[in-house]
């Protein structure tokens, strides 16, 4: 068992890999790697209780010390109707003392992005 983020971090580094790479088995390895990133993020990123769009990562932008994800908050007003989204970005970078920084970005409306970080940093921390 690992760290949902370890294992995030390690499969981003050989999608990474097989990415460099024209052989036909690296092709293969990378469709696998993609596949089993987006299984990770699908079962255990937030989704719903108003991160309805759910979580995405940016393989583009994520390597194997940065993981960048996509994300977006529906935000209701005081009479509990929904009034809005806010599109935020998640960028979790390796840290010596504490495992990851994580960083929010994206406008701070209600300030969610406190909330965002309970949310996220709980699901980076899961077994898996």
């Amino acid at each position: 068992m690992e760290k949902l983020y370890v294992e995030l971090a390690r499969t981003v580094r050989a999608y990474e890999n097989c990415s460099n790479s024209e052989h036909e088995n690296h092709r293969e390895w990378k469709l696998k790697h993609a596949q089993r990133l987006g299984e990770l993020v699908h079962e255990h990123m937030p989704s719903g209780s108003g991160v309805d769009n759910g979580t995405s990562l940016n393989l583009e932008k994520s390597n194997g010390e940065k993981l960048v994800f996509e994300t977006s908050y529906h935000h209701m007003n005081d009479a509990g109707m929904y009034d809005g989204w806010t599109e935020h970005t998640v960028v979790v970078t390796a840290s010596l003392m504490f495992g990851f920084n994580l960083r929010i970005t994206g406008r701070n409306r209600n300030d969610i992005k406190e909330y965002l970080v309970s949310l996220f940093q709980e699901s980076l921390l899961k077994e898996v």
